[in-house]
């Protein structure tokens, strides 16, 4: 990243700035990483009821580091490509934040923030580790987070551009949250963990999978091989069908394992999740405002699958 594009700080006010680092941290998007989180502290209060408190919140602040690292180093190494979308099919779901497009931050800060966060990421898990003594596992899956989500956009491994970075995402906010939250608390990890985090995993790939849509001609001139690029968008919106399937059909599986008020909270999410299917089939992603509709529902279904999962198991016991 050249020096010329960065923006003195001497010309941005306070102001600025703030608004800077808060639409570069993107808070609305840090509910795909807690809400799974929050799912797995409260199963393993209903079943085992066991919820220390401390651990939670540290262990929650580590979670929306790792994500903070996440962005804001895709902010910087794909700052090219948000350029070229912005010019393009760019929605509000895509091409990043624009921060750095629109000076509001000097470039370079994306970069050194992103080191900082994943630090103090690295520094509450160590204290989860060896000061409440969660287990020999809290490391290792804390590893597994910042790895997959730094890397995601950081060279040299780079995920998205190897064809694998959506699964990852798929794992890293499905899988991985839930796992790990009822894990800290209570030292294991149960067969419902898994039954519990697959639609959202599905979900959640989804959301990375249909926001690649309207970055399409930007990244494929850049050539960021993700999955859009590779098979276009065409073939792409079977898998995003096949996943949106996946989500319900698992979903539904999920909920039946749960207290009743579940069922009845999942099944409009599951009736939402096929619906945006029917559209994708119908290659509604060819118009840009009904593509932009299609992201915004998709990340509902998301966030809906989790939290039909909580209230299920917090009204229900």
């Amino acid at each position: 990243m050249s020096a010329s594009t960065s923006t003195p700080t001497s010309n941005l006010s306070r102001k600025a700035v703030l608004k800077g680092w808060i639409q570069l941290s993107r808070p609305p998007f840090h509910l795909v990483g807690v809400l799974p989180f929050i799912l797995g502290a409260v199963a393993a209060w209903r079943l085992y009821d066991v919820f220390h408190w401390p651990i939670f919140l540290l262990s929650v602040v580590a979670v929306v580091f790792i994500m903070l690292a996440t962005y804001y180093a895709g902010e910087y190494y794909d700052f090219r490509v948000d350029q070229l979308s912005a010019q393009m099919e760019r929605n509000i779901f895509s091409g990043g934040s624009q921060a750095l497009l629109k000076g509001l931050l000097p470039i370079e800060h994306a970069r050194i923030a992103s080191y900082v966060a994943l630090a103090l990421a690295g520094v509450v898990g160590l204290v989860l580790q060896f000061v409440f003594r969660t287990g020999p596992w809290t490391i290792p899956l804390g590893l597994v987070g910042m790895i997959a989500g730094f890397y995601y956009s950081t060279p040299p491994f780079r995920w998205v551009q190897r064809g694998i970075g959506e699964l990852l995402i798929g794992f890293c906010y499905g899988w991985l949250p839930v796992a790990t939250s009822f894990y800290l608390q209570v030292g294991r990890i149960d067969p419902i963990v898994h039954y519990l985090s697959l639609p959202i995993a599905f979900t959640i790939f989804n959301v990375i999978l249909i926001n690649e849509f309207p970055d399409y001609p930007a990244d494929l001139m850049e050539g960021k091989r993700n999955l859009v690029v590779r098979l276009g968008r065409e073939r792409a919106a079977y898998v995003y069908v096949a996943a949106a399937v996946a989500a319900a059909l698992s979903g539904l599986m999920a909920v039946r394992m749960l207290p009743l008020p579940a069922l009845p909270l999942y099944l409009p999410v599951a009736a939402l999740t096929l619906l945006v299917a029917g559209m994708m089939l119908r290659k509604d992603y060819r118009d840009r405002v009904k593509l932009e509709r299609m992201c915004a529902l998709t990340l509902v279904t998301n966030l809906g699958t989790a939290l039909a999962s909580i209230l299920g198991l917090w009204i229900g016991g």
